[in-house]
């Protein structure tokens, strides 16, 4: 099994999107939302971000459309509550480092977690952050994993879709 999950980044994009950290399945596999039950690729295609859905496999292609994939932390976990709060501060500077060389227009965070832990803040609300990390605007989005059962497909779409117009991104263009 992989140790942990490459990341799909390139320099200025317009969106990176940020997991907290692979799932043993992506891992794995070697891509990126790769379980069966994960909404992310879906979610990406229904908000607009992509002409199609992308499938697992094909997650490079995300560039192709300015976006990008990386994650908080490297390790994979089945779970993410599986991590410490120490495993989050040990991986903020690199983290931080990374997101200042691609130097994306946005940051989202899939799911409140990393970027509680990142920011030190302990109440996060959803949608556009005050913090940036470099010159990107920060973003939190509800996590896609089907284990997320609190939002419906038609709430994440929403809120990415949200995104993607604050972003100011045509259907073609992430």
């Amino acid at each position: 099994m992989a140790e942990s999950l490459e990341d799909i980044v390139a320099k200025d994009l317009a969106v990176i999107f940020c997991g907290i950290n692979p799932g043993l399945l992506a891992a794995a596999q070697g891509h990126h939302f790769a379980g069966r039950g994960n909404r992310f690729w879906r979610t990406l295609h229904l908000a607009g971000f992509t002409p199609g859905e992308v499938r697992p496999e094909d997650d490079r292609t995300i560039l192709d459309y300015r976006c990008g994939l990386t994650a908080v932390v490297d390790r994979p976990t089945a779970r993410a509550d599986q991590l410490s709060l120490l495993e989050f501060e040990a991986a903020a500077a690199t983290f931080e480092e990374k997101i200042a060389r691609s130097a994306p227009r946005f940051v989202a965070f899939l799911g409140k977690t990393a970027y509680a832990a990142l920011s030190g803040q302990k109440h996060v609300n959803w949608g556009r952050q005050a913090r940036r990390f470099g010159d990107a605007a920060v973003w939190v989005l509800p996590n896609p994993s089907g284990r997320n059962l609190a939002f419906s497909l038609e709430q994440l779409v929403h809120a990415y879709r949200e995104l993607r117009l604050a972003a100011e991104l045509g259907d073609h263009d992430c």
